[in-house]
């Protein structure tokens, strides 16, 4: 509806509605997440629900920034197989930072509340951290070979720490996001890789793996998302002040097989995942190679 105002007029003002936004839900959010350590399971589950409403309604009023500031044509295809009464593991490819506002714009109220698993280090965010944290984001601590081989008292600590993360949603549906790149798509980290794929980085399996370890059949499918942005990747700011036109969002909907469930420390389970992600990857690099020439999937 204002699109039509200079781009840094747009972009300031939708950032600043962002900050206010997140402000105004800080308080109820932190207030819900106070009354929660009360060691009462029956209370924490309800008081689990407040705090995804809110966090909901959060994502609604963004939502509304971008339809007020910024004109995107939107194509998006297989949300109509989705419900918020399932339990998903999401899996998207990672090109910038405006590709979780894209995700939580076309999923919200679709899917139940997604949860990212996030860098420990992410908690000292301002404002965002702590919400994060109330809202019962896994933050993770991740150790390199190297420093597990120094301190191999802590190999597997990773995983229980996703698993007692994930324990906390057995009583109410979650859709778990994971970008299985480990980092945004760029030209220089593709030529480092010498990735095999053509749009993407390659993917790594351990921490789809772990989530489907940790929570096995209680996850009801997978959601391979592949975001293709024609104009170019975006900067968070070129999505906030209008520069983006078009986006498309491909789902597609996985059943969550025998197969695909197993303990990651095992080294043939391990291959095996590491092949059958490597495969998804293949599939999401022709459909990328597919939009981007205009072929219809």
């Amino acid at each position: 509806m204002l699109h039509f105002l200079p781009r840094p007029l747009v972009g300031t003002l939708s950032l600043v509605l962002y900050f206010l936004n997140t402000l105004f839900w800080f308080i109820p959010i932190m207030l819900l997440a106070v009354l929660k350590l009360a060691p009462v399971t029956r209370w924490q589950s309800w008081l689990t629900y407040l705090l995804d409403a809110c966090a909901v309604a959060w994502i609604s009023v963004n939502n509304f920034t971008s339809r007020l500031f910024t004109r995107i044509r939107w194509q998006v295809s297989g949300l109509e197989q989705l419900s918020r009464k399932d339990w998903y593991l999401l899996l998207a490819n990672h090109q910038s930072w405006a590709d979780i506002l894209v995700l939580q714009k076309i999923f919200n109220r679709k899917i139940p509340f997604i949860k990212f698993f996030l860098k420990k280090e992410l908690i000292y965010v301002p404002l965002l951290g702590l919400c994060w944290w109330a809202l019962d984001f896994p933050f993770m601590k991740r150790y390199s070979k190297a420093f597990l081989q120094r301190n191999p008292q802590l190999q597997g600590k990773d995983i229980e720490t996703t698993r007692k993360a994930c324990r906390k949603f057995r009583f109410k549906p979650v859709a778990i996001m994971n970008f299985v790149e480990g980092t945004r798509f760029t030209p220089a980290k593709h030529a480092l890789q010498q990735s095999s794929y053509k749009q993407l980085l390659k993917p790594k399996a351990g921490g789809a793996a772990f989530v489907l370890g940790a929570m096995g059949e209680q996850l009801h499918k997978i959601l391979d998302v592949t975001i293709y942005y024609p104009q170019g990747i975006p900067t968070f700011w070129d999505y906030i002040s209008g520069k983006v036109r078009d986006i498309k969002v491909n789902i597609n909907v996985l059943p969550i097989t025998a197969d695909l469930l197993g303990d990651y420390n095992d080294a043939d389970y391990r291959e095996r995942f590491q092949q059958w992600i490597n495969q998804l990857w293949q599939q999401k690099d022709q459909q990328l190679t597919a939009l981007k020439h205009g072929v219809k999937q």
